[in-house]
């Protein structure tokens, strides 16, 4: 089954596979079916907004734009600039808008799970009490802030939209449908630090009063 049109010469070959396009491949051509940008500012974009739920290295940025260059699904223009150096200022090709498009709704397999914070409490159990609960605590301001953050931006999308979600055919909706996403996660996070913290601080609390009955004549 063919997925996109790769554009070479004046001749059209299909594309079989979304998975010649990498996954930073296709967030940089999210991002520029949104607008044309220079690599410096896809790199400040991957930051935020990308960055708040996936994330890449800087230098990984401009070899993969040459690398989409070269499949055609991205052209550059040089941009003069009389008071620093000339920029590259990179567009979306129809065969990138394609790809992106037919990316969105391909199979996906399951993404491996790496959450160290969960992982350090699989071990909780052998660590000082108190100690665990300041750090899960803490883990749980950590996420409260970021939460109040997400709810800010959600509040500004909602905002510029005239006091609604933005409707449902518009970058501005799925930059909305991605924050709800992260909100729902903070939030569960945030909930799951301070009851883990509840607990432990009582498990702290239980064990300086047995010590302190034990040392009572």
């Amino acid at each position: 089954m063919c997925y996109v049109n790769r554009v070479i010469g004046c001749e059209v070959k299909p594309v079989k596979d979304v998975r010649e396009v990498t996954t930073l491949g296709y967030a940089l051509l999210g991002l520029l079916a949104r607008r044309e940008c220079s690599g410096y500012d896809l790199a400040q974009q991957m930051k935020r907004p990308v960055g708040y739920f996936w994330q890449a290295r800087h230098s990984q940025i401009y070899p993969e734009l040459a690398r989409l260059e070269s499949q055609k699904l991205v052209v550059h223009q040089v941009v003069e600039q009389h008071d620093r150096p000339d920029k590259k200022v990179y567009a979306i090709t129809a065969a990138g808008r394609a790809a992106l498009r037919a990316w969105v709704t391909a199979p996906l397999a399951e993404p491996p799970v790496r959450d160290e914070l969960v992982l350090r409490a699989f071990s909780a159990w052998l660590a000082d009490p108190g100690a665990a609960a300041a750090f899960f605590r803490e883990h749980a301001q950590r996420h409260a802030a970021r939460l109040a953050h997400y709810r800010e931006l959600e509040a500004q999308l909602v905002r510029d939209a005239g006091g609604a979600p933005p409707p449902v055919a518009t970058p501005e909706f799925a930059a909305y449908a991605t924050l709800q996403r992260g909100i729902g996660r903070v939030r569960e996070y945030a909930a799951w630090c301070r009851w883990l913290a509840e607990r432990l601080e009582a498990a702290a609390a239980g064990r300086a009063a047995a010590g302190q009955g034990a040392a009572s004549p």
